[in-house]
């Protein structure tokens, strides 16, 4: 079992439906005040339960924040994996587009995701143990595609290659959501033609 934010898991499922809106609130807090202004007398209220019931689940701001990532990177993961499920690729730059184009659409669209995406509230690489952030869940969901459906060679090389081109498509991300809050959708345009130029050339040799 993974390291978790929570001082217990809920048992009930009313206990579960309260710590879910527990993370509902903090999203939508984090969207309105931002972290520092989070609090958990404030996620109490909007989430109409007893400062108590937090402080059962949740040791403070920090571990629901931590939550929330948690529950961000899950639902990341299933979107991703739905759509490979769901859709017929050419080739790998598409896998690249669809992952990118969820990425964005959960930015959009998820409350609490556009402030804790890109783990700048504070340094989720650590505070996540074991979890991992949202840019290691797209270069290894990227890295299962090519290796199962593409047929690329397994290799540390590899491994690498996804690293970077998450890490550097992510530095264009983020300049898209400076100049729109929705991203700039040329800018999205670019941060795809980016990650696949850099890819193309070592996935072409690189097929098994």
């Amino acid at each position: 079992m993974e390291p978790t934010p929570l001082r217990r898991r809920p048992t009930q499922r009313r206990s579960a439906r309260r710590v879910e809106r527990m993370l509902d609130a903090c999203a939508e807090l984090l969207d309105e005040v931002g972290y520092e202004a989070l609090s958990t007398t404030r996620i109490a209220e909007r989430a109409g339960v007893a400062i108590g019931s937090v402080y059962q689940f949740f040791p403070d701001k920090k571990a629901i924040t931590q939550a929330l990532t948690r529950r961000n990177v899950e639902l990341f993961a299933a979107g991703v994996g739905r759509r490979f499920l769901l859709e017929d690729f050419r080739g790998w730059w598409d896998a690249v587009d669809v992952i990118i184009d969820e990425y964005v659409d959960m930015h959009r669209s998820v409350p609490g995701f556009r402030s804790l995406h890109f783990a700048d509230v504070m340094d989720l690489n650590h505070t996540l143990d074991t979890v991992a952030d949202n840019n290691t869940v797209i270069a290894g969901r990227l890295r299962e595609l090519l290796l199962r459906e593409f047929g690329m060679a397994d290799s540390a090389e590899l491994d690498l290659a996804m690293m970077v081109a998450v890490e550097a498509g992510d530095a264009v991300l983020k300049l898209a959501f400076r100049h729109d809050q929705d991203g700039a959708p040329e800018i999205v345009d670019e941060a795809k033609r980016l990650v696949r130029g850099y890819l193309s050339n070592l996935l072409s040799s690189r097929k098994a």
